[in-house]
């Protein structure tokens, strides 16, 4: 990697984990480039020991993991909870082993061979062929390294990965384990508490690659783009990695329009620049008017050394004044949905259909935007909003820090680790205008303060382009990190946890709540970030009553009522809770999870489908001309 990372060492049952820097380029096939991917059916064996910590001290990765006992298949990427009909598997909590084999093509030898995970939920260590080569902290995000001393060129390697899904109070998000003694309890029992409102899904959830390049490469590209009149003006910024000799390589860019044809070439002198587009076609959310939805140019990085990189981007702008949300300085109004990657059997894993299907009921919905509500989601599925114009205000896993152990030095330097890479891997991605860098934390405490302004003001120097936001659940009386944002997200739920079922206190509670915002902060938009009520699909009564399809649609009509009032002055969006059902931890709140969806967990559209359709596509046809 281009520079060292130095974060501390955490303790994890026994072990010290320390972490290694993510990938910031997505493995992309050039020509210099080859990817294969490594996934498929891996050998697995969950460490059931008391400690958790057996396979460790008997070093399962030094052989075949089968030599340390019996295996199960399990499909990479995936959830290994919902693959099998077990429930001490379901609800694992320690180290779990994964195990496959792979070849390196001999004509490799001479270049850097890279070996990626996409995610791996929570820690991770990676041996290949016994040896380690790599350790992350944190799930959701990738990480990468480099592995030509570990490989066998000349036959299979075996590649090992311990994955640990313990939440701590330094982890995000955080959690903690409560032991259990005396006759009570089954012997070593223990219990993971978690302080976030869904399943604790783990396993090796996105891709594995194994990449090649040239010894001097493309190591980080960064694009940010301002536009002038008809024009685009693309900054790059271009870091290589490797040893050059003495006299650094040619550098040659090019910019690709959709199609491929090339719009500007030239030879650089420095590896930050800017290069014109004249006549650009800028990118546009998909139902804002007029518009070329999701119009996307490649930043071509031709090095003379032999690598070649392509990096996808697009041309706009954002920016947050005191009462508008503007892209491209056009007024923009968030018809939105909060999401969960969660699909029926594969928990958190990577999967195509759903991503696909998921954008069709987002467009279906007619939704421009969506939160990444409560981590950062895959590559593949931010591809997606790129390519077809879907708005994302890219969240961080930060969220349930409620405690004041949460506000800790150790949790302040892993979150700020975790805003580093989340920003490294999607800051040139047109579709995120905004960070989110917690949901719901206890922003009431008085050292919620000093913490958030040392992570915002760390995010906003990574990247000044976009705004900042969190999504608060306190109210303006008492929050105390609002003001360190550029918009205000609030989630709010009058009418289900409060005043529950009396949809007539909504309108009132909520006009009330969003003027009392704005008299303490009249220099801030405001967007709602979740609003919404558990209902269980195909469960009718009327009147309207809790959990029915019935009582749903009542409670959002009251929520949208008041909406229309405000989004005509300083309300910039609006976010449904939520997208889809999902799964969480039992509990007697939930009825085999969230079921707060407009759609089932299996995206078919409950009644409140129906409606947030007819509104969005109603309001949609308006907004664009608000002034």
């Amino acid at each position: 990697m281009a520079a060292e990372c130095l974060p501390p060492s955490l303790l994890i049952l026994g072990l010290a984990v320390s972490v290694v820097c993510a990938g910031s380029l997505y493995p992309r096939d050039s020509e210099s480039r080859v990817v294969k991917t490594l996934d498929g059916i891996w050998d697995f064996r969950a460490d059931y020991s008391n400690s958790r910590n057996d396979s460790f001290q008997h070093s399962w990765w030094s052989q075949p993991l089968s030599a340390s006992g019996d295996v199960m298949p399990m499909p990479v990427p995936s959830s290994y909870n919902d693959i099998y009909n077990d429930k001490a598997l379901r609800d694992f909590v320690g180290w779990v082993w994964y195990e496959t084999q792979f070849f390196v093509p001999s004509d490799w030898r001479d270049q850097r061979v890279v070996l990626r995970l996409g995610s791996a939920h929570y820690y991770a260590v990676v041996w290949v062929n016994g040896q380690e080569v790599m350790r992350h902290d944190g799930g959701h995000l990738p990480f990468e390294g480099e592995v030509n001393s570990a490989v066998n060129f000349n036959g299979p390697n075996r590649l090992t990965v311990a994955v640990n899904n313990t939440l701590l109070a330094t982890t995000l998000p955080p959690g903690s384990l409560s032991f259990h003694g005396g006759a009570k309890y089954p012997p070593h029992y223990f219990v993971q508490n978690v302080q976030m409102d869904f399943f604790n899904y783990a396993g090796i959830h996105r891709h594995v690659h194994l990449y090649v390049t040239p010894r001097v490469y493309v190591d980080d590209v960064t694009i940010t783009t301002s536009i002038n009149g008809n024009n685009g003006e693309v900054n790059y910024t271009i870091t290589l990695g490797g040893s050059s000799g003495d006299s650094p390589p040619g550098v040659e860019i090019s910019v690709e329009d959709r199609d491929g044809n090339t719009v500007t070439s030239h030879p650089v002198t420095s590896l930050t620049g800017t290069v014109e587009v004249n006549n650009a076609r800028f990118w546009w959310p998909w139902t804002m008017k007029p518009s070329d939805p999701g119009y996307m140019y490649t930043l071509k990085v031709n090095v003379s050394t032999g690598d070649v990189y392509r990096q996808m981007f697009g041309i706009r702008t954002v920016q947050a004044t005191d009462s508008q949300l503007l892209i491209n300085s056009k007024p923009f109004y968030c018809l939105g949905v909060a999401k969960h990657e969660d699909a029926d059997i594969r928990g958190k894993g990577l999967d195509y259909p759903l991503i696909a299907r998921d954008f069709v009921m987002i467009k279906w919905l007619g939704a421009n935007c969506f939160r990444t509500s409560h981590y950062p989601y895959s590559e593949e599925m931010m591809d997606q909003a790129d390519q077809q114009g879907v708005v994302v205000i890219d969240e961080s896993p930060a969220v349930g820090i409620k405690k004041a152990e949460n506000f800790g030095a150790v949790s302040l330097s892993h979150h700020k680790d975790v805003m580093t890479e989340l920003v490294q891997r999607d800051k040139n991605r047109p579709s995120v205008v905004m960070w989110s860098v917690a949901n719901e934390p206890s922003s009431n405490m008085q050292q919620a303060e000093p913490y958030f302004k040392d992570v915002i003001q760390h995010t906003r120097q990574l990247d000044p382009t976009r705004p900042i936001t969190f999504a608060t659940m306190h109210a303006a009386s008492d929050d105390r990190v609002v003001q360190f944002v550029d918009v205000i997200s609030i989630n709010r739920y009058y009418g289900w946890y409060t005043d529950t079922g009396h949809t007539e206190v909504i309108q009132g509670h909520l006009s009330d709540d969003l003027k009392s915002w704005r008299n303490k902060h009249h220099d801030k938009p405001i967007l709602i970030t979740e609003y919404g009520a558990d209902t269980i699909a195909g469960m009718h009564e009327e009147p309207s009553f809790v959990f029915t399809e019935e009582y749903q649609t009542d409670f959002m009509s009251e929520y949208h009522k008041t909406f229309d009032t405000y989004r005509a002055q300083y309300l910039v969006g609006e976010m449904v809770w939520n997208f889809a059902d999902f799964m969480t931890v039992e509990g007697v709140r939930r009825v085999v999870g969230n079921r707060k969806g407009v759609l089932t967990r299996q995206r078919q559209p409950k009644a409140a489908g129906h409606l947030l359709r007819a509104r969005y596509l109603k309001v949609a046809n308006t907004t664009w001309h608000t002034t």
